[in-house]
This record gives C-alpha cells, sequence and structure tokens, in this order.
C-alpha cells in the first residue's frame, strides 16, 4: 500500500516519531511515504534522520523526504496529520504569563481559558491555509487527522470554514481508562469496557464495566481515594466524580482550568493540585516541561538518533489513533476509538454544531459515530458553557473581529470567576499586541489596542501564580532522574 503520509508540523521531534512508529507497526504500510514538512529546517532534519535510521535498520521499502515547502509536502498525500504549535513557546510563554497579570492562573492553557483561546486565534488561520493546500493538491478525499490544540476549535474550523474530511485525534481517554483500570486492580487495561462522551478534554466516562461487570460511582470513589498516589495526584478529578457521579478523562491540572470553582483564588489552588509532576495542576506547568523537554532534546539528540536504530517492537504500538484509523480505512480492520467530530445528533443533549469527542467505529467506509448518547446533565452543562465559548473564539479567529473575541474570554468559565469586564478588555488588547504577527486577522485592530493600552486604567501586578516551579536545567533534571531510579 504505497501512499503518501504528510506530517505538518514534524519538528515536534518525538510526538512524529511515536506516530511513524506506530505506523510502520501495520505490515501492510512498510512502502508508505512519510512526507515531512516544518518551519523549523533544523528540527525537520533532525526528524529526517531519525527516521531514515529508523526505516533502514529495519530494512524497510518506506520513504522519507523533508521539505519547508508545504504543499511540495501535501502533494498526493492520501491522509495529512498535523501536530502545529502555531508561534511556539515564544507566544505560549505570553498565553501563561499576561493572564497572570489579571489574576487568571492556568496550568496548560491550550484548550480554553485566556491561553486556549489565543492559542486558537493563531492557529485557525493556519489551519485553513492547510484546508486549502489539501484541497488544492493532495489526493482526491485526502483525510485531515488533526492532533494539535485547541483541539475542537481546530477541527471546528477545519470543518465548517476549511471544508476538509477531518477528525481530531487526542489521548486523553484512553490515558483515563489506564487509570480506571489500575485503581479497580485490573491486570489490563483490555479488562475495561467504557463509554466516554462529551468535548474534547472535558469527556466522561459514562458506562463503565469491568470484565462484563458494571462500576458504580461508589466503587469508584472508594478505589481512587484508597490508591496511594492518584488519592493526591488527582484530588480535583475524584471531587468532580462524587459531585457528578462520573470521572472526567482530563488530568487533574487541565480539568482545573476549564472549571469555574478550584483554581479562583490563589489560597484555593494549593488545596487541589499537586507539585510531584507538572499535570497534576502547576502553574504554567505544560510550559515548564515543554521547555525542559526541547533543552533534553537538543543535547541528547545522538542517543536519540542510536535509539532509533534498534529493531521496531510491534507489541509496543502505541494508543494513539492515527495508525489504528489508517489500518482500519485501508485494510477493513475494524477498529474503536475516540474521536472529535462534529456532533450532529450523536450526543443529544449538546449542539450539533460543536465538535464533540465520543465513541466510533472505524472501517473502509470511514469513522462511524455511535449515536444516541445523552450526557447526564451536569457535565452538558460543563460541556456547554466550553462549547459557547469555542465557537464565539472560533467565528472571531475568522472574522478578526475583537470585540467578539473579547466576549469569547470573557464568556470563559475561569476568567469569568477570576476577573471583571474592564480587567478581560484589556487582557485581551494586551494579548493581541503581544501576539499581533501570529495574529493576521487582527492587524486592523491593533493600533487601537495599542491606544487603549496606553492609557490603560485596570491596575495589574507581578504574579507567578500561586504554584509555580523554575525551569530546570539539564543537570538538575539528570539528578532528579537517578535520585528517582536510586529510589526504586
Amino acid at each position: 500500500m504505497g501512499f503518501k503520509i504528510a506530517i505538518i508540523g514534524a519538528g515536534s521531534i518525538g510526538f512524529t516519531k511515536k506516530l511513524a512508529t506506530d505506523i510502520l507497526c501495520v505490515p501492510e504500510f512498510h512502502d508508505v511515504e512519510f512526507a515531512l514538512t516544518d518551519i523549523s529546517e533544523r528540527n525537520l532534519g533532525m526528524i529526517r534522520d531519525i527516521l531514515q535510521r529508523m526505516i533502514e535498520a529495519n530494512r524497510l521499502p518506506a520513504r522519507v523526504t523533508a521539505t519547508t515547502d508545504r504543499r511540495r509536502a501535501l502533494d498526493g498525500a492520501r491522509y495529512v496529520i498535523s501536530c502545529v504549535r502555531v508561534g511556539g513557546l515564544e507566544a505560549y510563554a505570553d498565553d501563561i504569563a499576561i493572564p497572570l497579570k489579571y489574576g487568571i492562573d492556568q496550568c496548560v492553557g491550550d484548550t480554553i481559558c485566556a491561553g486556549g483561546i489565543l492559542y486558537g486565534q493563531r492557529n485557525i488561520p493556519v489551519i485553513l491555509d492547510f484546508c486549502k493546500d489539501i484541497r488544492e493538491v493532495a489526493a482526491p478525499g485526502a483525510k485531515f487527522l488533526n492532533y494539535a490544540n485547541p483541539m475542537a476549535m481546530n477541527t471546528w474550523a477545519a470543518i465548517e470554514y476549511g471544508k476538509v474530511d477531518t477528525v481530531g485525534l487526542c489521548h486523553g481517554v484512553q490515558h483515563g481508562a489506564e487509570q480506571i483500570a489500575e485503581v479497580l486492580g485490573a491486570q489490563s487495561v483490555r479488562e475495561l469496557d467504557y463509554v466516554c462522551s462529551g468535548i474534547n478534554h472535558q469527556t466522561w466516562f459514562v458506562d463503565l464495566r469491568l470484565n462484563g461487570r458494571k462500576i458504580g460511582k461508589d466503587e469508584l470513589v472508594a478505589a481512587f481515594e484508597a490508591h496511594p498516589v492518584y488519592s493526591q495526584q488527582e484530588k480535583l478529578r475524584i471531587d468532580v466524580l462524587k459531585r457528578f457521579g462520573v470521572y472526567s478523562t482530563e488530568s487533574n491540572g487541565h480539568l482545573s482550568e476549564y472549571l469555574p470553582w478550584y483554581r479562583k483564588r490563589p489560597d484555593e489552588i494549593a488545596r487541589w493540585i499537586d507539585m510531584s509532576d507538572w499535570i497534576h495542576g502547576e502553574t504554567g506547568g505544560y510550559l515548564r516541561y515543554s521547555i525542559e523537554t526541547r533543552n533534553w532534546f537538543e543535547t541528547d539528540f545522538p542517543q536519540f538518533l542510536e535509539s532509533a536504530g534498534k529493531p521496531i517492537d510491534r507489541t509496543r504500538r502505541s494508543n494513539e489513533h492515527a495508525s489504528h484509523i489508517l489500518e482500519a480505512l485501508e485494510t477493513g480492520r475494524v477498529y474503536r476509538g475516540h474521536f472529535n467530530v462534529k456532533n450532529n445528533g450523536v450526543i443529544t443533549n449538546l449542539p450539533a454544531d460543536a465538535i464533540i469527542e465520543s465513541p466510533g467505529f472505524v472501517d473502509r467506509f470511514g469513522i462511524n459515530m455511535v449515536s444516541g448518547i445523552t450526557l447526564p446533565e451536569a457535565c452538558a452543562a460543563t460541556c456547554m458553557a466550553s462549547i459557547n465559548v469555542q465557537r464565539m473564539a472560533v467565528h472571531a479567529a475568522i472574522s478578526g473581529d475583537i470585540d467578539l473575541l473579547k466576549l469569547a474570554v470573557l464568556h470563559d468559565p475561569l476568567v469569568g470567576a477570576v476577573a471583571t469586564p474592564e480587567e478581560v478588555w484589556q487582557m485581551v488588547d494586551e494579548m493581541v499586541v503581544a501576539g499581533a504577527r501570529w495574529l493576521p486577522q487582527y492587524a486592523h485592530a491593533v493600533p487601537a489596542a495599542q491606544e487603549r493600552l496606553a492609557n490603560a486604567k485596570v491596575k495589574t501586578r507581578d504574579w507567578m501564580g500561586a504554584a509555580r516551579r523554575e525551569v530546570r536545567s539539564l543537570d538538575e533534571i539528570r539528578a532528579e532522574k537517578a535520585a528517582m531510579k536510586r529510589a526504586g
């Protein structure tokens, strides 16, 4: 099956290597072409060398090409995978730092909240450029697999305005299922059956069965509270489970910034988070992790390249959806997963235009969603708050309407729990001005925003957040890893 797979943002080296390795685990895909494209020639060269080493070591006929010319990479591609971060870590730092001046403390800031909304404003114009190229030069009927956040906004824009066959993919459901299987004492996650439905990063395990036996709220709460690690790392998720009756897929830190209740006051944040790892709620945790990972990779690239020369172990294929979807579409071997698509009645109590994440089956006929799912009312209400923000944010990104953008941010649950309208208006002006080079649709609005900022009356503060850790040096990271290894 010698078809072409284009990967946009292939300079996300570790993730691109994982996706390509998964794809090469499928015997029928040994002669595919990986067409890599990125704006960073340096990263592009590194990932090209890694994949080439992997292909040669395993004596496969697959091919790798790498180019900064996106249309060339997309030319004739049957599948297009996106894992881009528009603006890179420089823009991302502003997504965290500017809201902190207004009291808004985010752990990740890439889905909604102030950071996620502005991230979407940067991504959506670029996503639409991708879609234009896909329509014009990719293979007829090419499928676009979006891994980039903000997942719902990017997928919404690609489907509604890009007019490309798009599915959004995330691994939150798989990770949540692994946790549940562990606390229930399962030998493998394969013993767990579940229906998980909602919107990306706010999906809910609405039906759980362990070896066919239905698992209720009380049993699940008791299992999590008895777990020596998760009882400390997932305090917020466990509290939501107690109150909502169902477990959320998303990590403690992510979930904390989608709700208006847990990060609204600095003194409350410490009650609900855990500082053992960034994902449990640390202020700007994912930004710190991303910086450290980048530094680590650049320093240790020779070791990554050497490890690429090992045989591919098909038994270690990851649970990322992409390779399984391609396998089902091309071979007809059925795959069940959880996919981000336009609702259109799949979830009965969410709007038709929303991008939902819900179960589906893939075969040669495409992605076939399980329809008729009704969320518990509290879950639907929480999802609706985010959907309304996402809709306004997408429309603002398309139109360049800065007033609509401010209204989207104002209606964000956590922003609204912390900031006044005057603070939101000034904060958005500041974020648009700071990110102007990545926001072409707002170019007309920047001069007026600059003028308003020059006469700003809302006071801000120099604040690092309620639970901040400094970026660690490579020596510090190595020392911590060594200490953990010694501890067992």
